[in-house]
């Protein structure tokens, strides 16, 4: 019997061993696991993923900080701004797809973004329709970089001085996000009626969407999972002066395939940028628990480079490293997008401005994915709206200032999963984590019997000589 179980452990004890090698190599239960989260992670109708893209479940919050000037009259005589940064003023967004169609195949889907928001008196520092902010008269600002040709030039003078505009104005927190009538932007609409008679900095962006989109589902290859083809119609921008820079690449920031790696870059193309952008593996992070990677957008994207020369307008008008002149996507305004507090910008754009005090917690952009689902676990989406002003001769209303790229707002679009979600994500990553885990259980299993195998050698070399010694010592009594 005890001969038995001896053979029994080392054979079972090898073959577990032998098993479970086999397993690990052959990455059979990964495999298995990959398999059906490529399956399942599908834009297809009635699933579970296609209900959490078409409504996503996370609460995503706005926060909108804005600038007010505190030295107008000074700026205007060749100093320095002087800004004091004055939020949150947070929005709850809610966001759908609606006007959903499947492509014949069901490779691609088309859709709308939908987008509203709510505001979110708690988390704000005071009320958007009581609260004043002067800032630039950014309608006057555009109007003046509009005057290229002579005869408009001279309307547009008239018009300042008729309005008596002033380089700097006074409105409401509401006013200036949302919009209100402008006098010199009405008389413009009706010889150029592309540009519309009210301004606002997210003039248009509430209770709306940001054009037709056509998606991959995923149905093909995982890694197209959500990936973005056309946009309003086109499979490219026409924006800028390259190729590469006209491409609309990645997915709309809402969602990443599964199956993520840290050596992978991923794509965005968030439309207000008005061009494609990448982000890159930067941490290991825990998010409620939950295993992520947190990816950045690299200083690379905003820097001056060669790779970045298609994004100058007009060609070779490169302003520098951290900023992007966004005006042929803006109806010719001189508007110049940055991270906040000109993060990663060159130091000339934030010297220039008294009150700008850039740093990588508050300011700097990330997402944090579950890299087994593509989950998004939080994210901080953050940019800076900024004009570029200069002295016009032509302008009276220019004064003396400096040339420069002036800050008017930021934004913070944040999310961060809840509990309850986090709990059913962590149930299923746990269910992955033991079934691919498998290989190694039945390897300890193969120690254990080992071990057994081990001790029963032994246990029967002992016996053995227990058994010579007493037979020795009876032949010696003989």
């Amino acid at each position: 019997m005890g001969r038995c179980c001896f053979y029994a452990a080392g054979t079972l004890s090898l073959l577990l061993l032998v098993t479970s090698v086999t397993l690990l190599v052959a990455r059979v239960f990964q495999k298995a696991v990959d398999r059906t989260i490529e399956k399942n992670i599908v834009l297809r109708n009635g699933s579970e993923t296609f209900d959490s893209w078409k409504k996503p479940p996370l609460p995503v919050y706005t926060q909108f900080y804005l600038f007010n000037v505190t030295n107008p009259e000074e700026i205007l005589r060749g100093e320095i701004p002087l800004l004091e940064e004055v939020g949150p003023y947070t929005y709850r967004e809610i966001r759908n797809k609606a006007d959903i169609q499947f492509g014949e195949n069901g490779t691609t889907i088309s859709a709308v973004s939908n987008k509203a928001y709510v505001f979110v008196r708690d988390q704000s520092v005071g009320d958007p329709k009581i609260d004043l902010i002067r800032t630039l008269n950014i309608p006057a600002v555009a109007a003046m970089e509009w005057a290229q040709q002579r005869f408009l030039r001279e309307i547009i003078q008239a018009l300042l001085k008729a309005y008596q505009q002033k380089f700097f104005v006074t409105h409401t927190v509401d006013s200036l996000l949302w919009g209100y009538k402008d006098e010199l932007l009405s008389l413009i609409h009706t010889f150029r009626p592309e540009i519309p008679p009210y301004f606002g900095l997210y003039y248009g962006k509430n209770a709306t969407n940001d054009g037709d989109y056509v998606f991959l589902t995923g149905e093909d290859n995982y890694l197209n999972f959500s990936k973005i083809v056309e946009w309003n119609g086109k499979t490219s921008l026409d924006w800028w002066t390259t190729d590469k820079c006209n491409m609309i690449n990645g997915t709309d920031g809402d969602s990443f395939h599964p199956l993520i790696t840290k050596d992978e870059v991923l794509y965005v193309f968030p439309s207000d940028f008005c061009r494609s952008l990448y982000i890159t593996f930067s941490d290991f992070e825990s998010v409620q628990g939950l295993p992520a990677f947190r990816y950045t957008v690299p200083e690379e994207i905003l820097a001056n480079t060669s790779d970045n020369a298609g994004f100058c307008i007009p060609p070779g008008n490169c302003l520098g490293s951290g900023v992007l002149n966004v005006s042929v996507c803006k109806n010719g305004a001189p508007i110049i997008l940055s991270f906040p507090h000109f993060y990663q910008a060159d130091e000339r754009f934030v010297s220039a401005i008294e009150g700008m005090h850039p740093n990588k917690e508050h300011h700097q952009t990330f997402v944090d994915i579950n890299p087994l689902t593509g989950v998004i676990l939080r994210a901080a989406k953050r940019f800076q709206i900024n004009v570029y002003v200069e002295k016009i001769d032509d302008f009276i209303e220019t004064g003396n200032i400096r040339t420069m790229v002036f800050p008017v707002m930021y934004v913070n679009e944040s999310v961060l999963i809840d509990k309850e979600t986090a709990s059913r994500l962590k149930s299923v990553i746990n269910t992955t984590l033991i079934i691919t885990n498998i290989p190694y259980i039945v390897m300890a299993l193969g120690v254990l019997f080992g071990l057994v195998f081990t001790w029963l050698a032994c246990r029967g070399q002992r016996f053995e000589d227990e058994g010579t010694a007493d037979e020795r010592a009876s032949l010696i009594r003989t």
